[in-house]
């Protein structure tokens, strides 16, 4: 097959220098234009050293009317409040769009602007937008036009607790999710809360029943068990570059044991490549997954409290981000979903 030609817009930022790294390693893909709104004209190799001897791109400006006439597929790894501004009919007449942001995740207008405290200008499109996850969604991300990528915690989340909720197995309202970053989440623009002497040697919550990804695990898990629910999400900074590790917490619901539990996991994800179910008296850690696609998750039932404890944990830069846009790349142009996607974490690191 001809390769896909591909833009990635926003490429300078933690996450699109991920993808251009992942799409390098692609045998199916050729990277025609990276954007960057601070470091046009600017050869990509001299901004990442690492791309030394294997990129020769010139970073353009985001000019996505003409790019998208060039390209299969155009990825968005922007800020917020962006996306929205810049996505429009012809755009997406003439090619695909994986939004790394924030603006097509959310079905609902005023739920986004209430959370992200910014206007919406595509709403018409909302509703056309695919959300991203693909263990969920596969089906629809393969006819889409628009796809949401997802968030990074939300994806941590959701997969580790979306077998509960589409079982019907807890008390759906008894939800805690205690979440934990490393700090390129926070993106690589400088401020002082992601300074080294402002995060080593400390960990901290931040946005405490305000953070931005609470209403987006809502979204979901409410779609898998079929009515609106509502939870408790509490986001940690701690002193590493990457990573995410959920802890997730809920009531079951009376008659609920150990093997139904397991057995919903084991059902949700047997054809699933990139949900690895850990062994029992094994818990996830970051390290595992740091590089990968892979989200690992662990399940304890706490019999004494009736509570059902799930971890899990991603690389928040590949499978909470740009991993994520590629498997859903591989979807869209009917490619093996692992293309490019497939190898152990790297360890030590």
């Amino acid at each position: 097959m001809n390769k896909i030609k591909a833009a990635i817009v926003g490429s300078t930022g933690y996450a699109g220098q991920e993808l251009t790294r992942l799409l390098y390693n692609h045998n199916n893909v050729e990277i025609k234009y990276l954007t960057s709104k601070s470091y046009t004209g600017e050869k990509y190799a001299d901004i990442y050293q690492n791309f030394n001897s294997i990129s020769d791109i010139e970073c353009i400006g985001d000019d996505l009317d003409e790019i998208a006439k060039d390209v299969d597929v155009i990825f968005l790894a922007l800020p917020h409040g962006i996306a929205s501004k810049k996505i429009n009919e012809t755009i997406l007449e003439n090619t695909k769009i994986i939004d790394l942001g924030a603006d097509f995740r959310l079905k609902d207008k005023n739920i986004y602007e209430s959370w992200y405290k910014t206007e919406h200008f595509s709403p018409s499109l909302l509703n056309e937008a695919v959300y991203g996850l693909c263990e969920i969604h596969r089906e629809e991300i393969k006819k889409a036009r628009l796809i949401a990528n997802p968030g990074c915690y939300t994806t941590c989340s959701i997969l580790s607790l979306y077998p509960l909720f589409k079982e019907n197995l807890i008390d759906e309202n008894s939800v805690i999710i205690d979440a934990k970053s490393g700090v390129t989440g926070a993106g690589r623009s400088v401020g002082l809360g992601t300074h080294y002497c402002e995060v080593n040697e400390s960990i901290k919550a931040y946005k405490i029943a305000s953070h931005r990804h609470t209403p987006e695990i809502e979204q979901e898990l409410s779609h898998a068990i079929g009515k609106n629910i509502t939870l408790q999400f509490t986001p940690h900074l701690t002193p590493m570059n990457r990573g995410i590790l959920a802890t997730c917490y809920a009531k079951l619901k009376e008659g609920i044991n150990e093997k139904t539990i397991h057995d919903a996991y084991k059902e949700t994800s047997k054809n699933e490549t990139f949900i690895r179910l850990v062994k029992q008296g094994i818990y996830p850690e970051t390290k595992w997954v740091k590089g990968t696609n892979f989200v690992d998750i662990g399940l304890f039932v706490d019999s004494r409290t009736n509570n059902i404890i799930v971890t899990g944990a991603i690389d928040n830069l590949i499978k909470g981000a740009a991993g994520q846009a590629v498997q859903n790349m591989n979807l869209l142009f009917g490619i093996n979903e692992s293309e490019g996607l497939l190898n152990a974490g790297m360890f030590p690191a």
